[in-house]
């Protein structure tokens, strides 16, 4: 029972990623989309802005990791869970580590630069200090359409 609470709430805050990701799209932005939870609350949201603000650091996850520790006035997140449209690269699964987060949940798998466990497995790697629970493929479907529709309006 515990197990179809916890994916049920889950999906809810995915679903909360995806309006992200279909706001980065609606602007031109790769759609991938990101809240950062804590109490059972969004305590921020994001979604890519690499194109709009010329910065390549400017991905959903590390966008809503910033506004989350703004809005905390701390830079450590403990106890709180990213959920991301797509699974972080290793950019942002390192920024995931260093905010000591408890839990990272994203949807479609990518298999270019996944680093949560397709390519790079950072937020489980025993030889950092902090290490993350990983739960992908969450809504997944949904996420990876939502990059394949967009890519192939642009082809």
């Amino acid at each position: 029972m515990k197990m179809n609470v916890q994916l049920e709430l889950d999906r809810g805050f995915m679903r909360e990623a995806m309006a992200e990701a279909q706001k980065a799209g609606n602007a031109g932005e790769a759609p991938v989309g990101a809240v950062v939870v804590l109490g059972g609350e969004i305590i921020a949201r994001a979604h890519n802005l690499k194109e709009s603000l010329s910065d390549p650091t400017a991905h959903a996850e590390l966008l809503a990791i910033r506004e989350a520790a703004a809005a905390l006035g701390a830079w450590r997140l403990t106890g709180a869970v990213l959920y991301a449209t797509l699974e972080p690269c290793p950019m942002c699964a390192g920024a995931i580590v260093q905010a000591r987060m408890e839990r990272l949940v994203y949807g479609a798998h990518d298999s270019k630069a996944g680093a949560a466990g397709t390519l790079l497995d950072i937020p489980r790697d025993m030889r950092l200090n902090h290490w993350v629970s990983v739960t992908g493929g969450v809504l997944a479907p949904e996420c990876g359409a939502l990059l394949e529709e967009f890519f192939a309006n642009r082809r």
